[in-house]
Parts: C-alpha cells; sequence; structure tokens
C-alpha cells in the first residue's frame, strides 16, 4: 500500500492548499469524522419545514450562523459543510449541491437558482492517482446571480455583479459585470456596472 508522504501540517489546510490527499492519509479520518457528521445532520436540515429552521440547521452543518437576511431552500445538499461561508441577503434555491472541501465563499447578495452545483473538488487524471483529491475554492462575488442547473467547477471565482446563465460549466473565472453561458461557459455579454445595492 503506498503510504502518504507530507509534512505535519493538518490535512485541512492541506486540502484548502490545493495539495493531493490520498484515502491512505494518516490524518483523513478527520475527513471521514466531518463528513460522518454532516451526513447525519443533513437529514434534519432537509426535513425542515420552515426558513427559520433551514437556517438553523445548516448553520450547525457549517459552523458559523448564518445571517437572518439569507434564504436557503431546502433540499440542500453538502458532503462537508465546514467550509462554506455565506454573507448576508443571499438567497439559496432548492435542491443545490455544494461540495465545499476545497472552501465555497458566498459574497453579500448573491443568488444561486435550483439545482445549482458549486463543486471544489476534483481527482487527478493519473488513474493510479484518480481515488485521491485535489481542491480548490469556489468565490462568488458580491450581487453575483448563479441561474438554475450551472455548474461551478474547482478553482473558480465569478466575479462581482456575474450573471451565470441556466445550465453553464463554469471552467475559469468570470470576470465582474459579465453573462456567461453554455458548456463550457464564455462571456456572452457585459453589464453596465450598478452600484445601488
Amino acid at each position: 500500500m503506498h503510504m502518504a508522504i507530507h509534512d505535519n501540517t493538518h490535512i485541512f489546510e492541506r486540502m484548502k492548499a490545493g495539495e493531493i490527499i490520498r484515502m491512505d492519509d494518516p490524518q483523513f479520518h478527520f475527513v471521514d469524522e466531518i463528513v460522518s457528521r454532516t451526513l447525519k445532520l443533513s437529514v434534519g436540515l432537509n426535513a425542515s419545514t420552515d426558513i427559520n429552521q433551514s437556517r438553523e440547521r445548516l448553520s450547525d452543518i457549517i459552523g458559523s450562523p448564518i445571517d437572518n437576511s439569507t434564504t436557503v431552500f431546502v433540499p440542500f445538499f453538502t458532503n462537508f459543510g465546514k467550509f462554506i461561508k455565506i454573507g448576508k441577503h443571499v438567497f439559496i434555491n432548492h435542491a443545490c449541491s455544494f461540495l465545499d472541501m476545497g472552501g465555497i465563499t458566498l459574497e453579500d447578495h448573491v443568488l444561486i437558482g435550483p439545482k445549482v452545483n458549486l463543486i471544489t473538488e476534483n481527482h487527478p487524471l493519473e488513474s493510479k492517482e484518480r481515488r485521491s483529491l485535489i481542491s480548490k475554492p469556489i468565490l462568488i462575488k458580491r450581487n453575483a446571480w448563479i441561474g438554475a442547473a450551472a455548474t461551478i467547477l474547482p478553482g473558480v471565482t465569478i466575479g462581482e455583479n456575474a450573471v451565470v446563465a441556466a445550465g453553464a460549466v463554469v471552467t475559469s473565472d468570470v470576470p465582474d459585470n459579465t453573462v456567461v453561458g453554455g458548456v463550457p461557459a464564455k462571456i456572452l455579454k457585459h453589464l453596465e456596472h450598478n452600484a445601488h445595492l
């Protein structure tokens, strides 16, 4: 069995730094513990019967309070949860999936459409290493709007006021004040800057 070689840096810091994390990593049990806890808490989250309840239960999963101005519709899916940060006046529609081992940040006034996938995790192409994880953060800046069923891939930043069209697959950074769409997403138009929020 291949043993992971690494320094004494905690596995969460190495995940956030984008290092390859192997399943035989001696610290992988820390990841498993969070995943197990999140799976258990997700049952309660997705049984929520009002917005306050879903906000409280998701706050418990992510480990920090979600502002009362933010709305999260269930079902909501995450595999980890601890690396999600959600700002104020954020709206997250039904059936979104946040795979956040690399870190997901939603700044204030972000709109997330239904069935959006934010994926911070990837695997090496090399077949022998493919079960290892490589994680890179996703940042969605202030007042961005992610359309229904769009997918944002690891390491992508969505710019301020940007719009991602429904069904787009975003593989690279999106500039401020632009609309992107397609697979892979490309710039479709530029928006006039509007700083009223």
